[in-house]
């Protein structure tokens, strides 16, 4: 029999008590001892069942705290890891755009330096054909001043 039956069994036998005036009643003593024995000897078990839903529910909480915890480390560790990729590819692309700008600053050196070595060879070429038009120039004026002298001593 459960405590509460118990208990019922024990209102039904103060209930059924003669009333004496004065809120006073009569029961049957041995029934009373009886149902409270009983009690007594049901207490503990409801008091064992008490503790082990108790533990149970301890159990339960501890487990779904360790779950819990398992699945936000796991979660973190995702994060992280992800995190770091991230961190990864923001450094390679950094990386990469470091390297083309500087690859770029070359090629733009480099046509510069041979934008200008193409620029001295064609001056001095200019001089050189400058002078060597020149040169040609005077020899021709020489040849056409020897040519009319030369000419007229043949006559």
């Amino acid at each position: 029999m459960s405590i509460d039956e118990l208990l019922e069994q024990l209102d039904e036998v103060l209930d059924g008590g003669i009333k004496i005036p004065g809120k006073k009643t009569v029961v049957d003593v041995e029934k009373l001892r009886a149902i409270v024995d009983d009690i007594r000897l049901n207490i503990p078990s409801e008091i064992k069942q008490a503790r082990g839903i108790v533990a149970d529910r301890a159990d339960i909480i501890t487990n779904a705290k360790r779950e819990a915890d398992g699945i936000i480390r796991a979660a973190d560790e995702k994060a992280k890891a992800m995190v770091s990729q991230e961190e990864i590819t923001k450094l390679a692309q950094e990386k990469a755009a470091e390297i083309i700008a500087t690859a770029q600053g070359k090629s733009r050196n480099m046509r510069k330096a041979a934008q200008d070595f193409v620029d001295d060879i064609m001056r001095r070429a200019d001089e050189e054909l400058t002078a060597n038009l020149g040169e040609v120039r005077k020899t021709r004026a020489a040849l056409k001043q020897q040519v009319p002298t030369a000419v007229r001593t043949e006559d």
